[in-house]
């Protein structure tokens, strides 16, 4: 006898509050995930880049190579090297386990807004403030990038990278699609300053931030405007956005304080997370469970579901 497929959940959103990692590295710039949700890395102001178990509470690495603020970070694929940019106009890719730097890419000509690894690690993607995107070898001794994407008349606030295809987003106002397959530029022009963007889980959307206070979801093929979600305030720093781990939500920080949650077929809002007195810097999103962690201040926090339960012997 076969049974029914057990109903779906209906999909919740973090707004339990289960931790809090007092990270003693300056002002939090960045807060991420790894591949699999199971650690996650802050970008500190102190020029540090640390490593956590954020379910633990624990730190399980510091990493220190740059000369100025780290702004962001990415981890690979297996989890055995991690890469950072910051204001020190460098990309510095690290060997997790050891600590140790393994090289430093020099050549953007201003601070280094945004880091990624291409999905095999073989490639590392950085946006700068000087308006071009660098891709640099990771098995190669060459100090030159492999790829200049000069497109943008101004700076590189964000970037995102699929298995064929580089997102980006630039202060100029535009977001650009680098279809790698087709060989084809795709730009869509939203007109206000954008801070982040990024792809839902299914690749059939982008999801744009910019300084005008909105998020924007256009499909991706098209560039047609499926929805704005607005209620939040960004209008001075550049500010994550994000999706729901089932693509049933769109999240952004905000400079009062709150992160804000909304529907996002229906655009309505759901949930407007009080986090901080000062601005959220910056969030990320579990890649697989309703899990979220918040950047504000010194301090990054852990947020679950409403009926999260915490295992025995797990500390929250």
């Amino acid at each position: 006898m076969a049974f029914p497929e057990p109903k779906p959940r209906r999909p919740e959103l973090p707004k339990k509050l289960l931790g809090t990692l007092e990270c003693k590295q300056g002002a939090v710039r960045a807060v991420r995930f790894n591949v699999d949700g199971n650690y996650c890395l802050t970008c500190g102001s102190d020029k540090s880049l640390k490593l956590w178990n954020p379910y633990k509470g624990t730190l399980l690495k510091s990493y220190s190579g740059h000369g100025y603020e780290v702004l962001d970070a990415a981890g690979s694929f297996d989890n055995s090297q991690l890469c950072s940019c910051g204001g020190d106009k460098t990309v510095v890719l690290w060997d997790v386990a050891t600590g140790q730097v393994i090289r430093k890419f020099r050549g953007h000509a201003g601070k280094v807004n945004c880091v990624e690894f291409n999905e095999e690690a073989t490639v590392i993607l950085s946006g700068s403030i000087d308006s071009s995107i660098r891709c640099w070898d990771c098995r190669s001794r060459r100090p030159d990038p492999i790829q200049i994407l000069d497109e943008a008349k101004d700076g590189i606030s964000s970037l995102k990278v699929s298995d064929h295809e580089i997102l980006a987003g630039s202060v100029d106002g535009r977001v650009r699609r680098y279809d790698l397959r087709a060989g084809e530029l795709y730009s869509d022009y939203i007109g206000s300053p954008i801070t982040c963007v990024c792809f839902s889980k299914d690749g059939q959307c982008t999801l744009a931030a910019s300084l005008d206070s909105t998020l924007r979801l256009l499909e991706k093929d098209t560039g047609e405007l499926l929805g704005e979600y607005t209620g939040h305030k960004n209008v001075t720093y550049k500010m994550d956005c994000c999706l729901s781990e089932r693509d049933t939500h769109v999240g952004s920080c905000s400079e009062d304080g709150k992160v804000y949650f909304w529907d996002l077929v229906e655009g309505s809002l759901m949930l407007a997370l009080p986090v901080s007195n000062t601005a959220v810097q910056s969030l990320s999103f579990h890649p697989a469970e309703p899990c979220l962690l918040t950047a504000s201040e010194g301090r990054v926090q852990l947020w679950r579901e409403e009926s999260f339960v915490v295992e025995e012997g797990a500390v929250a």
